[in-house]
């Protein structure tokens, strides 16, 4: 919970008596002018997303999108929201501002830290309208064949319209110093002004402008004139004729060959080389919606420039340039569901070396919970082997770390903004739900004394944790009130985001509700999701919150990188429609069009009709809230007996019912799981009367597998068959497939209701 930045530390646990959501920072305007925003700010049943359940066919991606103009400001100086620009893994990179403006550009404030570059400002036409300043004169930005990280805008200025194309150079010799490469082609007047508070050392042979310690930062073709007293380099734009610009962040001593169209088109081509195989390596994934399929691409594109080499950081040139346990954790495991086994492994052991000593417990809960998941995916026991001294420290900090005479966690931080000291459930539940599940991970490897002991201390931890929730349970309201803050320290909210503190308990409790500790169909799992789900816990299927910034248009807002583990309680339970509405909310509302950049956290109330606020974007866990859902609804592996170990493995289980429309087709192919890789094409024939799945199955037999076609609304699964044999079919189209091996073929046969 990174939540706008350096919160004041909260004295007591407060709650509101407000029955309505009220704030008084909201602008009386921007309210009138967007009525049914406000009904769904105001609401505490989730407006839009109740709606869009009842709508022919489900969510979908239209109808959000078509609520609320799209994610593009940001509280920084250059206002449209920044796009990361890195080789993968990169150390240093690079900021392009999304309205095509500038490249390197400063917020120049204290949440903005982590910046690097010298800021280069673009300006068209006679009179130097900044670039893409006015919206209606802006195209884009859009990517490279709608996922790659090759950035294209177009901007007019009355007479003057230039394309821009930016990218990062992948090139080991530029990559480490941040280099990128700018192409512009149109007509009129084109300034590239350098932000730059003393005079620059005038350009040196080759054309390249260096700073006063004799580093070159802005590399240029022999199109450009280089302007001595204004420090900016101009051209005149003509038809067919580009003009070509290389910006290096970190500048650099080496010597450079002269800049033209031949060394552009090379680094460009091994750019989108480079990117293309690293995405060819993972997890295949084809479905008939050809946004979410640039979408996991782009996600996972974004998440591997935010690598700091073998970092996890949480984003980019601001204050969240840094790992965290929860978020980054989200990270690697969404990079090993989607096959980057090696990349997973490697970034392991940083993030087990983070600490934050207000919250050990949580952490080291998270941590151990992060190992168990790895190792289901990869089966990998060699890095357990070789990192047994970074375990035992979580280990040991659970097992013997605890209160001897109340047997629980001792107080810590409510969460990583609020300091106030608690008996927290959450760092309790998953610090139990890390020894639970660590321990069958151990037992698998055969380390069996290890693994009984971490199983004993769980179960004895166990009981006082149950005890203590009895107690601390509010059932006097409705929904019943679980709270983060045990024995009395926390009141229930009404709503959750009136107050800064409910908002908390948004973000706070759906941690709780993944771990384990109150299986998925428990009586206390469905009070956190009703809680949610019924006193203003959800926008558009995504978490909220009540962040205390006066940037905001309104401070009741969203958070929808937290919701994962909301969602996948959702589809543990088979909850397909209002998974649906979380999945299509982040695709349309939680992410910015075109380029699929999240935040920490966005606002719902418009600033204009171009576009809605943001918090401090990129951010990897954003990405890794969208990469998991989307592979959770494709294939889906589940401990259903919390014994800890994996049991059953659902395949096509949630998918949105217009992808297998007549003559379409869902492929997955080598996803990884927790019985090895699997793989399944579904063609849909519903003329024809079937639905036809082939599927190669893992190479460890699940306890259950089964697959289901989930057929447009007005059709239903009458029967399937495989090799001859009739299937048992369940009432929502699901066929038990228990015991298959190898290569089969399933087919659905299809009818109309």
């Amino acid at each position: 919970m990174r939540y706008i930045g350096v919160l004041a530390v909260l004295l007591a646990i407060t709650a509101s008596a407000s029955a309505q959501i009220s704030d008084p920072n909201v602008a009386p305007d921007l309210a009138a002018k967007w009525p049914e925003v406000m009904k769904a700010i105001n609401s505490k049943t989730d407006y839009w997303g109740e709606k869009a359940m009842k709508l022919p066919g489900g969510p979908s991606y239209d109808y959000f999108a078509g609520l609320m103009p799209p994610l593009r400001y940001v509280d920084a100086q250059f206002f449209h929201y920044p796009i990361t620009m890195s080789a993968p893994s990169a150390k240093v990179k690079a900021r392009l501002v999304s309205n095509g403006s500038s490249v390197n550009a400063l917020a120049r404030q204290l949440n903005w830290i982590s910046e690097t570059g010298i800021p280069i400002l673009f300006y068209l036409g006679n009179f130097g309208s900044a670039f893409g300043a006015d919206l209606k004169c802006l195209t884009g930005p859009n990517y490279e064949k709608g996922y790659l990280p090759v950035v294209q805008t177009q901007y007019r200025h009355g007479d003057a319209v230039a394309t821009e194309e930016v990218f990062a150079s992948v090139d080991p010799a530029f990559a480490e110093n941040g280099v990128v490469f700018v192409r512009f082609e149109g007509k009129g007047k084109l300034l590239a002004q350098v932000s730059l508070s003393t005079n620059a050392i005038l350009p040196g042979a080759g054309g390249i402008v260096k700073d006063l310690q004799g580093g070159g930062f802005l590399w240029f073709d022999s199109n450009w004139k280089w302007g001595v007293g204004g420090q900016r380099l101009s051209t005149f734009l003509s038809p067919g004729k580009p003009v070509y610009l290389a910006i290096f962040t970190k500048p650099t001593t080496e010597q450079l060959p002269k800049l033209d169209a031949s060394v552009y088109a090379a680094q460009k081509n091994q750019c989108i080389q480079t990117w293309e195989t690293l995405l060819d390596k993972g997890m295949q994934v084809e479905v008939p919606e050809p946004m979410v399929n640039d979408a996991w691409r782009s996600l996972l594109v974004g998440t591997f420039e935010l690598l700091k080499g073998d970092e996890t950081n949480y984003s980019a040139g601001n204050q969240y340039a840094k790992m965290y346990v929860g978020e980054g954790g989200d990270a690697i495991k969404a990079l090993a569901l989607w096959g980057y086994k090696d990349d997973a492994r490697r970034l392991l052991a940083p993030l087990m070396d983070y600490k934050r000593d207000d919250l050990l417990f949580h952490q080291a809960g998270k941590k151990l919970q992060l190992l168990s998941d790895y190792y289901w995916l990869t089966h990998d026991a060699s890095w357990f082997a070789e990192q047994k001294k970074r375990t035992a420290v979580q280990v040991d900090r659970l097992v013997d770390g605890r209160e001897k005479d109340t047997g629980l966690a001792p107080r810590e931080s409510y969460c990583g903004d609020i300091h106030t000291q608690v008996y927290s459930l959450n760092s309790n539940a998953n610090g139990w739900s890390g020894l639970h599940h660590f321990s069958a991970a151990l037992e698998d490897m055969g380390d069996h004394a290890e693994a009984k002991m971490l199983e004993e201390s769980a179960k004895e931890w166990e009981p006082k944790l149950r005890d203590a929730v009895a107690k601390s349970i509010r059932k006097d309201v409705k929904p019943t009130f679980v709270p983060m803050a045990l024995f009395g320290d926390e009141k229930p909210y009404n709503p959750l985001t009136a107050t800064n503190m409910g908002g908390y308990w948004d973000l706070v409790a759906p941690y709780v509700l993944g771990c384990g500790f109150f299986p998925y169909d428990s009586q206390e799992s469905r009070w956190l999701t009703d809680y949610l789900e019924k006193n203003g816990g959800l926008m558009m299927g995504m978490v909220r919150t009540h962040p205390e910034n006066s940037f905001w248009a309104i401070n009741q807002n969203i958070d929808d990188l937290y919701t994962l583990r909301y969602v996948m309680a959702l589809l543990q339970r088979d909850e397909v429609d209002r998974a649906l509405v979380s999945f299509y909310g982040k695709l349309a509302q939680g992410l910015t069009r075109n380029t699929f950049i999240g935040a920490e956290g966005t606002c719902p109330l418009p600033v204009d009709e171009y576009g809605r606020q943001m918090y401090l974007p990129p951010n990897s866990a954003s990405n890794a809230f969208f990469l998991s859902m989307l592979r959770h609804m494709l294939v889906q592996d589940w401990d259903m007996d919390n014994d800890g170990k994996p049991d059953t493995l659902r395949l096509m289980f949630a998918t949105p019912r217009s992808w297998l429309e007549d003559s379409k087709t869902i492929k997955v192919d080598r996803a990884p799981t927790a019985f090895g890789e699997v793989s399944v094409v579904m063609n849909s024939h519903l003329k024809q009367g079937e639905v036809v799945a082939e599927v190669s199955a893992p190479e460890r037999a699940p306890g259950k597998m089964l697959i289901r076609a989930r057929v447009p609304d007005g059709w239903k699964v009458v029967s399937a068959v495989c090799g001859g044999k009739k299937l048992a079919v369940d009432k929502t189209g699901a066929a038990d497939i228990t015991g298959m091996s190898g290569k089969f073929s399933v087919r659905f046969m299809v009818g109309k209701r």
